[in-house]
């Protein structure tokens, strides 16, 4: 099993090279990343609370309806899909099952945070962190549940934004030490806070490129002289479509029809081409069609 495996496949990816990660707020979105040629797909918390649920990100989705867009996401692509499982829905044990629950679901890793819970968008203020003990905890049990070695787990800190870099650097060790994989340091202030991250801390890490945060956004050359084997772009995507949206619905409203948009739009033909559609109607038609007799 561990060979052939969706976190055999990530860990391979960044053992070649820095990868980018968008974020895909949908699985026409996912489908849509990996027909561009990235190597991994993101499921943001951020963009399922806002793209699906239309709700803010504090914690507010289920650990059910997140297998659900998990499973969505890793049937419509075949390249790895990394899961936000914010703070793991609860205690350590709880947090088994959110591994075993998410691992059944095909993904390649899994992300979990060190916030009280319920938990703040990374990029805001007022967030708390539990103790580094639970956290080292809950990662135990996540590395006890899964039963392939090589589900990634991405072991994200939030220190830096409430008790500072060093806090942040001390909490990477121990949650290495206790079963992480990754580190994803989160809400780093500036270029000089990556490098001092990566520096101090011996394991793949992880970027966070988010927009409107506290992060500069650095290019993906930098990243990787610095260090980092991955690059997130958690909610890119859904921001771009939702802002074109806002925009087609000012054109429809004031122009009283659509035909100004049609060269901005996915085709008929892309879209069909994106979900295989003839496929789907040539085994239809295969279905169909009378048998010769045994």
């Amino acid at each position: 099993m561990p060979h052939s495996s969706p976190g055999t496949a990530l860990r391979q990816s960044v053992a070649d090279a820095t990868i980018q990660i968008p974020g895909a707020f949908n699985a026409l979105a996912g489908r849509l990343i990996e027909s561009a040629g990235y190597d991994a797909v993101y499921l943001s918390g951020a963009a399922l609370s806002a793209g699906v649920l239309a709700l803010p990100d504090v914690g507010l989705f289920s650990l059910t309806e997140l297998v659900q867009q998990a499973r969505y996401l890793t049937r419509s692509v075949d390249i790895p899909v990394i899961v936000d499982a914010d703070t793991g829905f609860g205690a350590a044990v709880n947090v088994e099952r959110t591994v075993v629950e998410l691992e059944a679901a095909g993904v390649a890793a899994i992300q979990l945070e060190d916030q009280v819970s319920p938990k703040r968008c990374g990029h805001l203020s007022g967030k708390s962190l539990v103790e580094v003990d639970e956290m080292c905890a809950k990662l135990r049990a996540a590395a006890a549940a899964r039963r392939d070695p090589n589900l990634v787990l991405i072991a994200r800190t939030d220190a830096r934004g409430v008790t500072g870099l060093d806090d942040a650097i001390h909490r990477a060790g121990e949650y290495l030490a206790a079963g992480a994989d990754w580190i994803f340091p989160e809400a780093l202030a500036d270029a000089g806070e990556f490098a001092r991250f990566a520096q101090a801390v011996d394991a793949p890490l992880v970027a966070n490129m988010t927009e409107f945060g506290k992060s500069p956004l650095l290019a993906l050359d930098e990243l990787a002289d610095l260090g980092y084997a991955a690059v997130l772009y958690p909610v890119t995507l859904l921001r771009v479509a939702m802002k074109a949206v806002e925009a087609a619905l000012a054109v429809i409203a004031n122009e009283g029809t659509q035909t100004e948009l049609l060269d901005l739009m996915q085709s008929r033909q892309e879209l069909y081409d994106l979900l295989g559609y003839s496929d789907y109607e040539a085994r239809d038609r295969e279905y169909f069609s009378p048998r010769e007799p045994s």
